[in-house]
């Protein structure tokens, strides 16, 4: 796939990814979501994508020609986990392709959390068919952080 001249490839995380996914997401976050609170340092952050997603999940990479990662993807069961970006990648179609492989691989439908504060995030849901259909007030998540559930369904 070519995205602003240069290619990307979408495939299953291997061990090997597991460290620069970490970074990808906290690279993400830190961007997207300046007054959202962690609660897992660096190094938790990095143990999770070791120990939990990487091999436990169905989680996907987006590998820059060069060889980065340069975004990350989440599928457990029914639900798009994870769905983070290197910021220079915003905007130029690779989320997009993501959420095409998601619905290619639950063509039954899928939901997803963002937090409430994530307009843009919000927008980019939309735009692919997602509609909002919960609001909490966040005491369900890790961050405390009032967030919102999209749901598609074809």
């Amino acid at each position: 796939m070519i995205i602003d001249d240069r290619t990307v490839d979408l495939r299953r995380a291997l061990p090997a990814d597991a460290a620069p996914a970490a970074d990808v997401w906290l690279r993400s976050f830190a961007a997207a979501l300046p007054g959202v609170v962690r609660p897992r340092s660096d190094d938790e952050v990095h143990g999770f994508f070791r120990h939990v997603l990487v091999p436990l999940c169905e989680t996907w990479v987006a590998e820059s020609e060069g060889g980065d990662v340069v975004g990350v993807m989440v599928l457990e069961d029914g639900e798009l986990a994870q769905l983070y970006l290197a910021p220079e990648w915003r905007g130029l179609g690779l989320g997009d392709r993501f959420v095409a492989l998601a619905k290619e691989h639950r063509p039954e439908g899928l939901s997803l959390w963002t937090f409430q504060v994530n307009g843009p995030a919000h927008r980019f849901y939309e735009r692919h068919g997602f509609q909002a259909v919960e609001w909490t007030d966040g005491s369900r998540n890790e961050e405390r952080e009032p967030d919102v559930r999209f749901v598609w369904r074809p």
